[in-house]
This record gives structure tokens, sequence and C-alpha cells, in this order.
């Protein structure tokens, strides 16, 4: 047990001066200052401290050597603050589901952060016996590959409504394969008939290798777990060194614009950044495993 003391927390773009009660790598408690004098305590105020970013990543699957995966998530996330990727597997055919799964979280045993693997699939594999494999799987988001409206049109939305309850994963939307002058109607078509049909969706596309928005996180089921500092959540976190005008920052204006700023990123109560230095850990990732998206959407 330790305390963290005089952290800048950044937390819904405002600074608040706190101190945190550290115990079993989990935020116990959070208050203006703690009378524990014989704690360790860390003086953290040099710093803003901001939770760490979970970054989604399509490219993950298709990287087959260590090297190559080790290069890519030190660069791309360690280097970054990110300590939870977000990917998905290709799935084409509803009998590949699992083992392409499988496969993945195997090539995945040696990261250093935690990993989300949802899954894409062609609209035609949208149908109740998928979704229901998708249920049993516990896929925390399935990415829809759109190519025009009508394919849309004949789907039993109903039916797939009731598939997908309780676990309701949300339906992301892909537009790769939809020409550059439709998106925006495929995207609106999209947009009105989740809504119609009362189904967890996104909206719009997910930007890659940008932090996930927490109405994003939320979705998919892993805001608190993820990507927060509160009481009980896990401690991972950034240090950034103070700037200027810190009192208007925000997460995704320190991720845009301070990343020379970041001197310290520690997951799950470990560091895995310090300076320059990035302490690979091979094996120190989790597969994150949701237990029900969307379950706190009504309360943010």
């Amino acid at each position: 047990m330790y305390i963290i003391e005089n952290a800048n927390l950044l937390k819904d773009k405002q600074l608040k001066t706190c101190s945190l009660l550290i115990s079993n790598n989990r935020i116990e408690k959070i208050d203006s200052h703690f009378k524990h004098h014989r704690l360790i305590k860390m003086n953290a105020d040099p710093y803003i401290m901001a939770p760490t970013y979970v970054l989604f990543n399509s490219n993950i699957p298709q990287i087959e050597t260590f090297q190559e995966l080790k290069k890519c998530l030190r660069e791309d996330f360690l280097l970054k603050g990110c300590t939870t990727l977000f990917t998905y597997v290709n799935v084409s055919y509803e009998n590949e589901l699992s083992t392409k799964i499988s496969a993945l979280k195997t090539a995945l045993l040696s990261s250093p952060i935690d990993y989300l693997i949802g899954v894409r699939i062609p609209v035609r594999l949208i149908t109740q016996s998928f979704i229901r494999k998708c249920k049993k799987e516990k896929v925390p988001a399935i990415f829809v590959d759109l190519q025009s409206h009508e394919e849309l049109e004949q789907i039993p939305w109903g039916w797939i409504k009731e598939a997908m309850f309780p676990f309701n994963s949300p339906l992301i939307p892909l537009i790769s394969s939809v020409h550059k002058k439709e998106v925006k109607s495929v995207l609106s078509k999209w947009k009105g008939i989740m809504k119609r049909e009362n189904i967890q969706a996104l909206y719009e596309e997910i930007e890659e290798n940008s932090p996930l928005a927490v109405s994003v996180l939320n979705k998919i089921g892993v805001y608190p777990q993820k990507a927060s500092l509160m009481c009980g959540t896990e401690v991972s976190y950034n240090l950034y060194t103070k700037i200027n005008e810190s009192q208007n920052v925000d997460d995704m204006n320190l991720f845009l614009y301070h990343s020379g700023r970041l001197v310290v990123t520690v997951h799950k109560g470990e560091v895995l950044r310090a300076g320059g230095e990035v302490i690979f850990k091979p094996g120190n990732g989790e597969h994150v495993r949701v237990r029900i998206p969307s379950y706190f959407s009504l309360s943010i």
C-alpha cells in the first residue's frame, strides 16, 4: 500500500489536485490528502496524471513475427502511452469464429499490454446463429463491412436484436469497400436503421491509432475498467510534464500535441516507460474479458 500525493489528475478536461491511496495495484481511495504517515509516498506534483489510452489498430492480426510485433507495440502503443490495444479478426464464415479468435490470442501471448479482440464480418454474416456465437465467445464488438444501402434492408433486424440480448455487442461500421462519394449516404442509412431498430451500434467508423472516446469504450464494455482513474480501477496512468496551458488540456490534446512531454507510463502498477526507455515485458498483457457491453451507457 502506498500514496501518490499532489497528483494533478486530468478528468473531464479539468485538472484536480488530489492524492490516491493505492492497494494491490488498484486505486482504493481518492481524496485531497491522506494522513497515513507510515506509508510510502510518491510526489506527483511536477506532472499531469492522465489515464493510459486504448487504441484501435486493425493491422495487428497481419503481423507474423515476434520482432515485428515488438516493434509495433513499442512504437505505436507504449511510446504513445497506450496500455490496451483493440483489434479484430476477419471472419468470412461462421465456423471460423472460434478458431480465428483463438489464433490471435495465441499470437498475442507475448504482448506486454492488454488487448481486446472484436470480429470483422460481411453483412451477410449478420444472422441469428452467428450473433449467438459471438455472444457465447463474448466478442466485445462486431465490425460490419458495408458496401451498399440495399444489403442493410435485407437483414431481419428484429430477430438480430433478439439474438444479441442480453450481451449486446455493438455493431461498428466499416466502409472501406464503399465508393468515396457514397460514404456519407451509406453511413446515414446505417445510422437510421440502427436508431430505428434500437440496436447497440456506433454510427461512425473508429479512427485508427487514436485514443478511443469514453462513449466508444463504454459501448464495447471496457469503461471504466480501462482508460479511467477512479476508485476501484487499476493503477494505469501516464505522467506528462506540466504545460502552461494545462488547465484547458484534455486527453486527446495531450496525445496529439504533447507526446514529447510523456515521461512515465504505468500499467497495472508496473512501470512500462520511464523517460525515453521502454521496458518491454513479454506476456505481461492480458486478454480483456468484457462482461456486458454498454452496461454503463445510461450513467455517462
